[in-house]
């Protein structure tokens, strides 16, 4: 056809090639097309505290942000975000040196990777993994490791005897979540010390993803792993302002870590997007200084509807595996006679008017995560309680 050029080679980087269109897209274009509920992406249905929203208002009208914010972040953040990492974990970071704004905690992840992974270089995952791990990874030109969370006993386990023999010369970092999304594992004080102890012995850098840091529920308890021996001057730790105080399109995220990493973070990031979100940073730091009765009501309310979903989902015949964080919940449908995640969520919608995700994205091992759908109960209660009303009347 006149006009159009040939080539031999595709457009997209042989790098991406495996990632097509994300998942949450698919299924949130399910959930439009057909009315369902969408229980898919985690994002809220109702904005965060009226008064971090009109701090937000105020640093717009007040000019603050309209223009390019400092490349680190706004002081007043990044003042706010070692506050709150003292205040909560008794971790003291430097503002000027130590903390880097993001947009997002994505735009962290792709930083910190694309920053401290060459070509060659292996990164040990956690799987199931948050899709934009394994991307990152590889536009880094790295080599993902992935180390599987196993159901046992109501939870995702990790086996620590195969992730030490996933470490070899090769190794460069671990990448760790916790609160893990998607299965809603908070890893132990145990599970943590050992990854610390390995690191140490391997002198392995790790990035770990704490962005559910404030949902952890009965006797759950998040422990930082920058807190354990050894592990402060290698951590880099990803904090994130959208699923603590439900503004997830506002893309404020942050790496804390020791001066010479966020150098090597910040040295990336400048060259995706340089700078963002400048007036959200202002109502930010105002929310990081909310007193703790914020973090506890968040904290309960999402338990909440974390029970009435899983109530729900069990009455209605799937497997349960109620998360000790997070705002998603794993479930098994093979009691309902089903195996394949992916066909049983592109019918969902139709069947039951619910929009869900399948777990067999977040795996390397397809096979793996194949039976098991993650559904997401950061909405209304309302809301909940019609959706496991509809799945109780499918099954």
């Amino acid at each position: 056809m006149a006009g159009m050029t040939s080539t031999a080679r595709p457009y997209l980087n042989r790098r991406l090639a495996e990632f097509g269109t994300t998942i949450f897209a698919e299924m949130s274009a399910l959930a439009t097309a057909t009315g369902a509920i969408n229980l898919g992406q985690g994002f809220p249905d109702t904005d965060g505290p009226e008064e971090i929203r009109e701090a937000a208002v105020r640093a717009l009208r007040d000019g603050r942000g309209n223009q390019y914010p400092p490349g680190p972040g706004v002081p007043e953040l990044r003042h706010a975000i070692t506050a709150h990492q003292q205040r909560r974990y008794g971790l003291a970071y430097d503002p000027d040196t130590e903390v880097l704004v993001t947009a997002g905690a994505t735009e962290a992840i792709a930083a910190a990777l694309l920053a401290l992974v060459e070509p060659g270089d292996e990164v040990v995952a956690l799987e199931p993994y948050y899709d934009s791990y394994a991307a990152s990874i590889a536009m880094a030109g790295g080599r993902r490791v992935p180390v599987t969370l196993r159901p046992a006993e109501g939870r995702f386990r990790l086996d620590l005897d195969e992730l030490r023999a996933a470490v070899t010369d090769r190794t460069r970092l671990l990448l760790i979540n916790t609160p893990h999304n998607p299965t809603g594992t908070v890893l132990t004080h145990e599970e943590l010390a050992a990854i610390a102890e390995l690191a140490v012995e391997r002198d392995l850098l790790v990035v770990t993803d704490e962005v559910y840091e404030h949902l952890v529920f009965d006797d759950a308890e998040h422990l930082p792993l920058a807190g354990f021996p050894g592990m402060r001057d290698r951590t880099v730790t990803i904090g994130s302002a959208g699923k603590t105080f439900s503004f997830t399109g506002w893309k404020v995220g942050w790496v804390t870590a020791a001066p010479a990493l966020v150098s090597a973070v910040r040295s990336a990031k400048q060259y995706l997007t340089y700078v963002s979100a400048g007036p959200f940073q202002y109502a930010v730091a105002e929310a990081l200084a909310l007193p703790d009765s914020y973090f506890d009501g968040f904290r309960r309310d999402m338990l909440a509807r974390r029970d009435i979903l899983a109530t729900g989902l069990a009455e209605a015949g799937f497997g349960v595996f109620r998360p000790a964080g997070t705002y998603f919940i794993t479930t098994d449908i093979r009691p309902l006679g089903e195996k394949d995640g992916f066909a049983f969520c592109r019918a969902l919608p139709e069947r039951a008017g619910v929009v869900a995700i399948p777990n067999a994205v977040f795996y390397d091992d397809r096979e793996a995560g194949a039976p098991f759908v993650r559904f997401a109960f950061c909405k209304k209660p309302e809301i909940l309680q019609e959706a496991t009303d509809r799945l109780r009347r499918m099954a």
